[in-house]
């Protein structure tokens, strides 16, 4: 019995533990819950004002650029000139290479329109010149002849019945004579051998054929005894008075030229010579080798100067009308950014964005973001930008001084009893390379101050146009007596640098000031 009361216990105390480490348990749960409910609402609160790795790095990279002051010497020493804004007439002016080539529309082949033998031939070379009229070849023709000999026929039948009182002889008889008379005309027989056949009445069975043109041959075929037909090609026969000039114009220039838009052609054979013609038709097709598009040109050819195959300079020249346009030498590209800087008089200069069209000579169509009558940079642009980046991020940029707990020092707002402090350069303005500096330390009371550290630090901020890095010089000056301190350092550029100047005693600083100074040397 007693063992049976002990086991009831001992069930019972394991029942109460088990129950209360499974409400342990369900609590631990309900907590994690309501934490985890919690911590997004906190998160999505405080998300908006963390920005992300890529902003922060677009936002430190990114120098927004002020207005520049500079005195005249520190113009004339960088060579600072002037330009102006102005809207005039703008001549557009395509520069382009080309062929001379045959003007095709004056290209005549010399045929036959029977069939039949060649004879003799008189004109027998390439390039020869031809007059219109002049004999080419004499030629044998089975069908020639026999048309011939109907037409004799049919000739002195007509005269025969010509009286004869039967109705329609004579038309019929006129008819025939007249349908062999228009065959031998259609097959081009020259009227002067028709009138010979006439007169002799005899069938000439060596016609001479001659040139249809005036020109040059270009391709011959003809040989004697060779037999031809209709359809052989028997010379080439080019005028030259005017000639095509194919020019390689590049696509991304197409736009700017229109049919009937003067050109001018020069060359190296004729110096000092210049032809003058026209586009007469653009291509439709881009060479996908050359990325250009052909254009044909037509030009007069007094005295055949122009041969096919010359290699020629072709200027092509329109008028686009009045446009905006400034010195090319003005535009200062940054990047994805075109600058100008306006000059505001008094050795001010604003940098301003603009929209730049065409390059037009030696200035650009500008399509936004200036007006005309305004002064420009038009040379020192860079150092200029240089300067006006310098000047932006001289004011988030505060130089660390050497040692721990400065940083703190120069946040803090300087006390009234704080000293004033003078900073001269040996040589005066400073350079690219060593230098002394000096610094004078006086007192709110107006003594000099001694026993101090004074330290100067120089800096000049990157500059990624150039590929330059952010140079920085910090130097320790060694108290001279009387309030003056002096040290040497080395510069490692020309150009405006921003100077802190801290002096403390007892770790206490008791002055500072921040400056710019322009170091001379370049670059």
């Amino acid at each position: 019995m007693r063992n049976y009361r002990n086991a009831f216990v001992f069930a019972v105390v394991g029942n109460l533990a088990l129950v209360g480490i499974l409400g342990g348990l369900w609590w631990r749960s309900t907590q994690h819950k309501k934490t985890e409910a919690a911590m997004p609402s906190a998160s999505n609160e405080a998300a908006p004002n963390i920005p992300n790795a890529s902003e922060s790095a677009s936002m430190s990279h990114e120098v927004p650029l002020v207005p520049v002051q500079l005195s005249p010497e520190r113009m004339q020493s960088i060579g600072v000139r002037m330009g102006r804004v102005e809207r005039k007439m703008v001549g557009d002016e395509i520069r382009a290479t080309g062929s001379v080539a045959f003007d095709e529309t004056k290209l005549a082949y010399v045929q036959v329109r029977y069939s039949g033998y060649i004879q003799k031939v008189f004109a027998d070379a390439t390039y020869q010149y031809l007059r219109k009229g002049q004999p080419l070849f004499t030629i044998y023709s089975p069908d020639l002849v026999t048309t011939e000999q109907e037409y004799l026929l049919a000739k002195k039948n007509s005269e025969q019945v010509r009286t004869s009182t039967v109705s329609g002889v004579s038309t019929g008889a006129q008819a025939l004579l007249n349908a062999a008379h228009e065959r031998l005309t259609q097959w081009e027989v020259p009227a002067s051998e028709i009138e010979k056949l006439e007169i002799t009445g005899k069938v000439i069975t060596d016609l001479t054929f001659n040139s249809p043109v005036s020109g040059y041959i270009t391709e011959k075929n003809a040989l004697p005894n060779m037999y031809v037909q209709p359809e052989s090609k028997l010379y080439t026969v080019a005028d030259l008075s005017t000639v095509w000039v194919n020019a390689q114009i590049f696509q991304t220039d197409i736009g700017r030229i229109k049919l009937g838009d003067p050109a001018t052609v020069t060359v190296d054979a004729y110096p000092g010579k210049t032809f003058r013609g026209r586009v007469d038709f653009i291509l439709p097709q881009v060479d996908l080798n050359t990325r250009t598009v052909r254009a044909r040109l037509v030009f007069p050819n007094p005295g055949l100067l122009l041969k096919p195959g010359m290699f020629v300079n072709v200027v092509l020249a329109a008028s686009t009308g009045k446009k905006v346009t400034i010195p090319a030498s003005s535009v200062f590209h940054s990047g994805s950014r075109n600058l100008v800087f306006v000059n505001k008089g008094e050795g001010r200069f604003e940098p301003r964005d603009v929209e730049l069209g065409p390059s037009v000579g030696d200035d650009y169509v500008v399509l936004k973001g200036i007006k005309p009558g305004e002064s420009l940079v038009t040379s020192a642009n860079f150092l200029i930008d240089s300067e006006a980046q310098l000047q932006a991020a001289a004011g988030a940029f505060v130089p660390p001084p050497p040692g721990a707990g400065a940083a703190a020092a120069m946040n803090a707002q300087p006390s009234a009893a704080q000293g004033k402090v003078e900073l001269t350069t040996d040589p005066t303005p400073p350079r690219k390379g060593s230098n002394v500096f000096r610094v004078k330390l006086i007192g709110s009371n107006g003594a000099p101050i001694s026993g101090a550290q004074v330290n100067i630090t120089f800096f000049m901020a990157a500059m990624p146009a150039m590929g330059m890095a952010a140079m920085k010089t910090s130097v320790d000056l060694s108290d001279k007596g009387d309030g003056l301190y002096e040290g040497k350092g080395d510069l490692g550029s020309g150009g405006t640098w921003q100077v802190s100047i801290v002096a403390r005693q007892s770790g206490t600083v008791i002055a500072n000031k921040q400056l710019s100074v322009n170091a001379t040397g370049g670059m």
